[in-house]
């Protein structure tokens, strides 16, 4: 069991105003100064993440990004570069994520920008995972060239900054999320994928997270039964009632307060 459970809010392109973004924020960083055994990270758009960032240190709260520059400035038009995000008070930055992956991404483009934010001093949370599920298990080599490529710039001295977020495309947006046994069994996977790369000691310590139709009902059940180390959580990050319940929920494993399917 981790020291404490990470549970990163993906709130992609929500929401619509500044305003709006301040008040999820805020709630966020309240509710998880209440939190005792869990760490929150919010990844606003990089509109809102000066309106975001809190003046004083937060306890339990951190902000990300939803994606960094692979280079590391100049004539790069729209971009947002990794030492421009660590200025703003960034902490972690979401590389790889699946909506990236098939609006063009590779696995070449996602090292680089894992590379840039490593070297700007920023946590990456390396999202991987298969677009099907093959009967075959053909995914599992497909889900290990993934974690070898991406990460194939890393090295050992900044690889305990690297958090891998295992999401099943397959399971995005879906009504129910991956069954937790499989999920327990891809995350040994990721774990030894990583620890091919980076040797047994550094697999026995990375930090495992499931996305993929995360909501306050399962995701204690995700975390117990599929015993990964945190949540990848997108729509229902702002989503304050239902996000607050979710918090709540990982908060209280092991305490007799979490409840689980």
């Amino acid at each position: 069991m981790p020291s404490k459970y990470l549970v990163v809010g993906n709130w992609k392109m929500h929401p619509a105003t500044v305003d709006e973004a301040k008040v999820i924020a805020k709630k966020s960083r309240l509710i998880a100064g209440k939190l005792v055994r869990t760490e929150v990270v919010a990844c606003p758009p990089f509109a809102f993440i000066p309106a975001s960032v809190s003046r004083t240190q937060a306890e339990n709260f951190s902000i990300g990004a939803q994606s960094v520059s692979g280079d590391e400035g100049g004539a790069h038009t729209g971009e947002v570069g990794a030492a421009m995000l660590k200025s703003l008070g960034v902490s972690y930055v979401i590389a790889g994520h699946s909506e990236q992956r098939a609006a063009g991404d590779t696995d070449e483009m996602i090292s680089r920008r894992i590379g840039r934010a490593l070297d700007a001093g920023l946590s990456v949370i390396a999202c991987v995972g298969e677009k099907v599920r093959e009967e075959s298990g053909s995914h599992f080599a497909f889900i290990k060239e993934q974690i070898k490529n991406s990460l194939a710039n890393v090295s050992e001295d900044k690889r305990s900054r690297i958090i891998l977020a295992y999401e099943p495309v397959w399971a995005i947006g879906a009504q129910d999320a991956m069954a937790p046994e499989q999920i327990y069994e891809m995350s040994l996977f990721v774990k030894k994928a990583f620890a091919d790369a980076f040797g047994p000691e550094a697999g026995l310590k990375v930090k495992v997270l499931y996305g993929g139709s995360v909501n306050f009902r399962n995701a204690a059940d995700i975390i117990v039964r599929g015993k990964v180390d945190g949540l990848l959580v997108g729509r229902e990050s702002v989503n304050m009632p239902g996000f607050s319940e979710l918090l709540k929920a990982v908060d209280g494993i092991g305490t007799g307060q979490a409840q689980t399917a």
